[in-house]
């Protein structure tokens, strides 16, 4: 099949540019970590991370796993397991939350690749995806995130690949389909429809394929969608399985507290133009409309004093410190007839050298642009008072405005400046209800 090239007018792009705004969510350092380590493609940008306004970071490499440079090694370390200055890599958050609302991984070697994140970062990634940060890939990156390889020409039983990362618990299936071009059409329920039509035919034409995967329904582990399939066969297929209407293009999301995965066994994420880039621009929206759900750290006892100073490695995060532009939620109950609500941040001795504000409202989670009451002031220090609140619930946030300098490099980015903030800032917080 011939590889087609189509040309977007400015009104379309500009429509596209207006999806950006649906794509941010409080919360989170950045929206998007691209992982080209060792052994993967390398893509310092996707295009549809553009046409979404994405904030982007990424992890860049030159080598195979095997020859990777011991730079390039340490730098999978900083970027998944963790290193002196930042206990828990860069997805992570001190209490486990993730940093990132989405990582993409793209297609390349899937063991080598797993091998270099190591298990304790792998295990740190289902953590991300646990706690509400989702996963897109293609190609290898797909089958780094699966649980296993089935060979459907063998002895018909799946094969669990320790290396692999398992954040979708399914097996991927080999198409041995090389360096062409291929067919998909869009399942009818597909929720990427809620994005584009794609050109109202239930179809995109000439999507890269190299030696990808597909996904059998049957299966599939619940919280499975399928999303695209296959359209047509191939000689590959007629010698070794069928192909056409396999899945190519899955969503998977096992609860409201994880992310969403949203991933293929193609190559739609090297599209520039047409309906290709409409297709990897709905998969990563679609991803990033499946962050896990706020969380609350705790229900305030009014007048108690709560410390929130515990590191990663103490294993509480209902008691851990506050990481770069990450929201901390409580809430505290207000009886009827309640006068006021005193709320009282203060900063740990030797720990006060940043920046964290103070958010309040009824019966919601305050983050900024939401929020009734609020105290932006420079500092930690702050006294927040709220005089005949109504009887109700009432959510109260702590940010923290102090960040690092992003810049970037051969390898991808760096941090600099005030890297002390990775590991976490401590505070004290208590809210007293006056009746």
């Amino acid at each position: 099949m011939r590889k087609t090239c189509l040309l977007i007018p400015a009104c379309f792009i500009l429509a596209m540019a207006s999806m950006s705004a649906q794509t941010r969510a409080n919360g989170f350092y950045k929206d998007l970590f691209i992982d080209s380590g060792p052994s993967m493609s390398n893509h310092e940008y996707l295009a549809a991370a553009r046409v979404l306004n994405l904030s982007t970071e990424v992890n860049l490499s030159y080598n195979s796993a095997q020859n990777a440079t011991p730079f390039e090694l340490a730098r999978m370390q900083e970027c998944f397991v963790g290193t002196d200055q930042d206990e828990n890599g860069l997805l992570l958050y001190p209490d486990g939350a993730p940093r990132f609302r989405l990582l993409y991984v793209p297609g390349g070697t899937a063991n080598r690749h797993g091998e270099c994140i190591t298990e304790e970062g792998r295990a740190h990634i289902r953590e991300f995806f646990r706690n509400g940060g989702s996963y897109s890939s293609s190609c290898a990156g797909t089958i780094l995130c699966s649980k296993g390889y089935y060979y459907k020409d063998r002895d018909g039983k799946p094969v669990d690949r320790e290396m692999y990362i398992g954040v979708w618990p399914g097996y991927t299936t080999g198409t041995r389909l090389f360096d062409s071009w291929t067919t998909l059409t869009v399942d009818k329920k597909s929720p990427l429809l809620d994005y584009y039509d794609f050109g109202g035919d239930m179809r995109v034409d000439s999507v890269r394929h190299n030696n990808g995967s597909y996904f059998n329904d049957y299966m599939a582990p619940e919280g499975t969608e399928s999303l695209l399939r296959f359209k047509a066969d191939t000689i590959q297929g007629l010698l070794y399985g069928s192909i056409d209407g396999q899945t190519t293009v899955l969503g998977y999301k096992p609860d409201a507290k994880s992310g969403r995965m949203v991933s293929t066994g193609s190559h739609p994420e090297i599209a520039q133009t047409g309906e290709v880039l409409q297709l990897f621009t709905a998969m990563l929206h679609y991803a990033l409309d499946g962050n896990g759900a706020p969380q609350v750290k705790a229900a305030l006892t009014s007048g108690e004093a709560r410390e929130m100073t515990a590191s990663t490695r103490d294993g509480k995060p209902e008691y851990t410190m506050l990481g770069d532009k990450q929201y901390h939620h409580f809430t505290i109950d207000v009886p009827k007839g309640a006068k006021e609500v005193a709320v009282e941040l203060k900063s740990v001795k030797g720990r006060s050298n940043y920046d964290l504000f103070l958010y309040a409202a009824p019966g919601q989670f305050a983050f900024n642009d939401v929020a009734r009451w609020f105290d932006v002031s420079d500092g930690i220090d702050k006294v927040m008072v709220i005089r005949n609140p109504k009887p109700g619930k009432l959510y109260i946030s702590v940010f923290c405005d102090t960040t690092v300098d992003a810049v970037s490099g051969r390898y991808g980015t760096q941090y600099s400046g005030r890297t002390d903030v990775l590991n976490g800032v401590p505070y004290i917080i208590k809210a007293t209800v006056t009746k």
